[in-house]
C-alpha cells in the first residue's frame, strides 16, 4: 500500500515581533499516511498538532522539512489551493458553525468544492444530492442556512464538502469535540463509514483519546511539537513505552469504572516554554525516569519493531514488569456498544438520519 502523505524532517517555527526568538511550533518530526488509512496526532493542546495539519495542506510554509503528496512535493507556492491539488485535499474543521457561511445554503456550501473545479450545474446538483445522501442529510436540509441546523448537522455538511471531490486525504482538524456525545458518536461512525467507501486517507487531530482508539489505524504521540512514540493504535494504547504516552492515556475515563489503568505516570511540574526548550529531552523536568543523559541529549529514535516508534532514553523502564494492557479491547467493545445504543435511540439507520 503506497504512502499518500509522506512528512519528513518538519519543522515549523513562528517569529515573535521585535524578538530574535520564535516560538518553536513544531520540531523534526517525520511520519507517513497510507491510502485508506486514519493516522491520529494526540497530545495536549499546544502540542503542535494543528500546526502540523496547517503544513500538510501548505496553509502556512513550514520552516524546514519536506512534505510530499502522492509523490511531489507541497509548500511555498503549491499548497490546497493549487490548480493541480483542488479537490485531492481536503480539511474539516473544529466548530462547523464557524466553519460555515451564515448567508449561504447548505447545497451552495457542499456544491462549492465542485464550482471551483468549474463542474456543470448539473453535475454538480446530482453529485451534492448524492453526497448529502450519503452523510445523512435530507433532501429538505439542502436548502437550509447553517443557522437552521444542529451542531451535528453542520458537521455532516462540513464533512459532505470535504468528500463531494473524492479527495485522497483529509485533515481533520478535533472534528468531534464541539458536538454533544450523540452527535459525537455518529459522526464518528460516519467518517469510518465514508473511509470504507471512498478509501480516503485521514490525518484525525484529537486530544480525545476515546475517539481517537476507536477510529485511527495508527497513533502518534506529540509533545511539545516532537513525535515521541508512533505505532498501531492497538500498540500504543495496549502497550505505549514513552513515559508521556503512559501519562497521557493514564487520563482516559473508560465506560467501565472497574476498568482502570494499571500502570501510571505521574508527570509534575511545568511545561518548558516552545520559546525556549530545554537542551536534552523536553520532558526531562517532569519525568520520574529522568537522568543527567534526559537533561543533556536528546534521545534517539528506537524502533520497536511492526512501526513501533519511540524516543525515549529509558523507554523499557516505562511499563517494567507488566505485560500488555490489553483491556483496551474491552474498552473498545463497550465504546461500540455505546455507539450502537446512540444510533438506535436517534433513529440512525446505515449512517442516514431519519
Amino acid at each position: 500500500m503506497s504512502s499518500v502523505l509522506d512528512v519528513s524532517g518538519l519543522v515549523k517555527h513562528f517569529p515573535i515581533a521585535g524578538q530574535r526568538a520564535v516560538v518553536q511550533a513544531v520540531n523534526d518530526i517525520s511520519f507517513h499516511v497510507k491510502k485508506g488509512e486514519t493516522l491520529s496526532l494526540v497530545g495536549e493542546s499546544g502540542s503542535g498538532k494543528t500546526t502540523v495539519g496547517r503544513c500538510v495542506l501548505g496553509l502556512i510554509q513550514q520552516t524546514a522539512g519536506v512534505i510530499d503528496f502522492q509523490g511531489e512535493t507541497i509548500g511555498k507556492r503549491r499548497n490546497v489551493r493549487s490548480r493541480d491539488l483542488r479537490g485531492k485535499m481536503a480539511l474539516v474543521f473544529q466548530e462547523p458553525a464557524e466553519s460555515l457561511d451564515p448567508r449561504v445554503r447548505v447545497a451552495d456550501t457542499i456544491g462549492e468544492p465542485l464550482r471551483s473545479r468549474g463542474v456543470s450545474r448539473e453535475n454538480r446538483r446530482r453529485r451534492i444530492a448524492e453526497i448529502a445522501k450519503r452523510v445523512g442529510l435530507s433532501d429538505a436540509t439542502l436548502d437550509q442556512f447553517p443557522a437552521e441546523l444542529s451542531a451535528g448537522q453542520q458537521q455532516r455538511v462540513g464533512i459532505a464538502r470535504a468528500i463531494v471531490t473524492d479527495p485522497e486525504l483529509i485533515v481533520l482538524d478535533e472534528p468531534t469535540s464541539a458536538l454533544d456525545p450523540t452527535a459525537r458518536a455518529e459522526i464518528i461512525d460516519l467518517l469510518i463509514r465514508l473511509q470504507k467507501e471512498f478509501d480516503t486517507a485521514y490525518l484525525f487531530i484529537s486530544h480525545d483519546l476515546s475517539t481517537v482508539r476507536y477510529l485511527s489505524h495508527r497513533v502518534a504521540v506529540m509533545y511539545l511539537g516532537m513525535i515521541v512514540e508512533q505505532g498501531t493504535a492497538n500498540e500504543i494504547f495496549s502497550n505505549p513505552r514513552h513515559p508521556y504516552s503512559v501519562g497521557l492515556l493514564s487520563s482516559v475515563l473508560l465506560p467501565n469504572p472497574k476498568l482502570k489503568r494499571e500502570v501510571s505516570v505521574d508527570l509534575t511540574g511545568e511545561i518548558p516554554s516552545p520559546i525556549d526548550l530545554p537542551k536534552g529531552c523536553y520532558l526531562a523536568g517532569r519525568c520520574p525516569f529522568a537522568t543527567d543523559q534526559c537533561h543533556k541529549e536528546m534521545p534517539p529514535i528506537e524502533d520497536l519493531g511492526n512501526g513501533h516508534l519511540v524516543q525515549c532514553h529509558h523507554f523499557r523502564e516505562a511499563l517494567k514488569g507488566h505485560e500488555a494492557l490489553d483491556y483496551f479491547d474491552e474498552f473498545q467493545a463497550q465504546t461500540e456498544q455505546l455507539l450502537e445504543a446512540g444510533r438506535r435511540s436517534t433513529g440512525t439507520v446505515a449512517g442516514q438520519t431519519k
